[in-house]
This record gives structure tokens, C-alpha cells and sequence, in this order.
């Protein structure tokens, strides 16, 4: 996949389109995404997304510090890279940029400069100042320039209507299978191995404290989860809690990622990594004694092989 910073005269050979935020490039994108990519081979073309960094949201919401998103742009860049998309667009978005029209935007970028073919939409997205480029606004803008554009309709599975949304809202409420089952792939994030107090291994548990690469990536419901953890080519199961540790530090209120790596004793501290959200094993809780914590860490990491397995 070909990642291009700005939509100014690029050279893609008869580009079929699409445009989004694509958080979480979940099931429901990747029905917009084959669509794209199949017309694009049946007209010996390109298949193009389009998309906008930093997200939108960041401008136009007055809780914008608050906001998280369910991927990083090198995650998005990676699994849109795996959908099998042939470029990658990433136009920056500014209060400039936001004032445009949405018939300005098709004749700038996507006609002078894309000189897109054929435009592929979701149901629901929209476009241009104030987010009035609907459907029927983009269809009538490009008929102007001989451009045509199709709709892709909502789509649902067994847990409703997807979207990054109900996603968000899954993840939060602590479902992780539900999140899991929206997204088509198991949840996902990407860190580096920070160090901490090092309580674990006092215990006997030996734990890799992880920060995630993006301060806006969507952190899961504390708990406690069976996670598979890649560094470099390996695959490791591991057992990973997120939240306050209540039982070793009553009075902190510093939320921690860490996770115990089964069968594994390489120092790897500054390390890049990858997480993988499996299964969600239980809510975090507050133990009486340090023994009754780490029988509970014994039951954890057994429930967590089970199922990894």
C-alpha cells in the first residue's frame, strides 16, 4: 500500500475512492473496503481511501480532550494495509480545511487533483462545511463532473448495527466479545515496555508495564484480560490487568497497563509491542491479604491458558 501525505497531483492510475475516518477499519468498513477494491480490478483501476488526520472530532467537539479513538493512524495504516488497499490518502484536516464545501471538495481533491473515477460511500457519511455533503448533495456535486458515486447500505450482525461507536461503547462497558464480534478481529493495541514498581515479580508474577503509543487510543474496561502479546515475529499468552491495583496501592489513583508473559524472561524494557485483547477474564478487585491476591493470579493465568490454547 502507497501512503501519500496530501492530495496534491497524485499519479494513481483510474482511482476508485472512498473517503472516512475509518476508526477501527471494523466489519462494517471492511464491506465499503472489498467494494472498493473489486470495482477498482473490474476497471483495471486503483482502489483509494481517503482519509483525515487528526480526526475531525478534534476540531469540532468541545470535549475534544477527552476523545479517544479505537486506532492510532499506524494501526489504521496497518490494517487497511491488510484489506489489501492500494493507497492510502491522509489529507490534514485544519479549520481551513473544514470550511470547505462539499462540491468544492469534490472538485479540488477528489477531480483536479485525485482525478478520481468512481466514488464508493457508507450510508451514513457525509462530508464538506458542516458536514452537509449527504448523499444526494455528493451525488448531484459529481454528476457535474461526470464522476459517478455509489452508496454502500448499513450493516448489521448479531450484535445490531455496527459502527465505531457502538465499538467504543462495547470496549468501555467491558464486552469484549461483543467489541471483537463488531470489529471482525480481536482488539487490538500497540505499546512500549515502560518501567514500573516492580510488584509482580515480588509476588512471583513478573509483569511488563506497557504505555500505549498513542495517548488517544481507547483503553479497555479495568479488568483483568487473557491477551496475546507479539514482539517482533513471536506470539506469547500472557495475563493482562488494567486499572489501579487497589490491593497494592490503596491510596494511588494511577491507572496501569501491565501484563505477566507466560514462559518468558527476556529483558525487554523499551521494546515496541502489539496486544491483543482475547478474552475479558473479570472486573478488577480489592484483595484482604497479598495471598489471596496471588491465588487469584494463579486462577487468572490457568482460566488464561485455557483459553488461549
Amino acid at each position: 500500500m502507497l501512503i501519500h501525505d496530501g492530495y496534491i497531483n497524485l499519479d494513481i492510475r483510474i482511482p476508485v475512492v472512498t473517503i472516512g475516518t475509518f476508526d477501527g477499519v471494523h466489519s462494517g468498513h471492511r464491506i465499503i473496503l472489498d467494494k472498493l477494491i473489486r470495482k477498482a480490478k473490474e476497471i483495471n483501476g486503483e482502489s483509494v481511501v481517503i482519509t483525515l488526520n487528526p480526526h475531525p472530532r478534534r476540531f469540532l467537539s468541545a470535549e475534544e480532550q477527552s476523545l479517544t479513538f479505537l486506532t492510532s493512524m499506524e494501526e489504521k495504516k496497518y490494517l487497511l494495509e491488510q484489506c489489501g488497499v492500494d493507497h492510502l490518502v491522509i489529507i490534514r484536516f485544519d479549520l481551513g480545511f473544514s470550511r470547505k464545501e462539499a462540491c468544492e471538495f469534490i472538485e479540488e481533491v477528489l477531480v483536479k487533483n485525485i482525478r478520481t473515477k468512481h466514488l464508493i460511500v457508507g450510508f451514513n457519511h457525509r462530508f464538506g462545511k458542516g458536514g452537509q455533503g449527504d448523499f444526494q448533495t455528493i451525488r448531484k456535486c459529481a454528476e457535474k463532473f461526470d464522476l459517478s458515486v455509489e452508496m454502500i447500505d448499513e450493516y448489521r450482525n448479531g450484535s445490531g448495527i455496527v459502527s465505531s461507536t457502538a465499538i467504543r461503547d462495547a470496549l468501555l462497558d467491558g464486552d469484549l466479545e461483543k467489541a471483537n464480534n463488531m470489529l471482525g478481529y480481536s482488539y487490538f493495541m500497540n505499546g512500549t515496555i515502560i518501567g514500573g514498581r516492580k510488584l509482580g515479580r515480588a509476588l512471583g508474577y513478573p509483569t511488563a508495564n506497557i504505555k500505549p503509543d498513542s495517548s488517544d487510543k481507547l483503553i479497555p474496561k479495568d479488568g483483568v484480560y487473557a491477551v496475546e502479546i507479539i514482539i517482533g515475529n513471536e506470539k506469547y499468552s500472557a495475563v493482562m490487568s488494567i486499572g489501579l491495583n487497589p490491593t497494592v496501592n490503596k491510596d494511588s489513583d494511577n491507572r496501569t497497563i501491565e501484563a505477566n508473559i507466560f514462559n518468558f524472561k527476556r529483558d525487554i524494557y523499551g521494546e515496541t509491542i502489539r496486544v491483543v485483547f482475547r478474552f475479558r477474564l473479570r472486573d478488577e478487585m480489592t484483595f484482604g491479604t497479598l495471598d489471596d491476591l496471588v491465588k487469584q493470579i494463579e486462577v487468572d493465568k490457568n482460566n488464561a491458558l485455557k483459553l488461549l490454547s
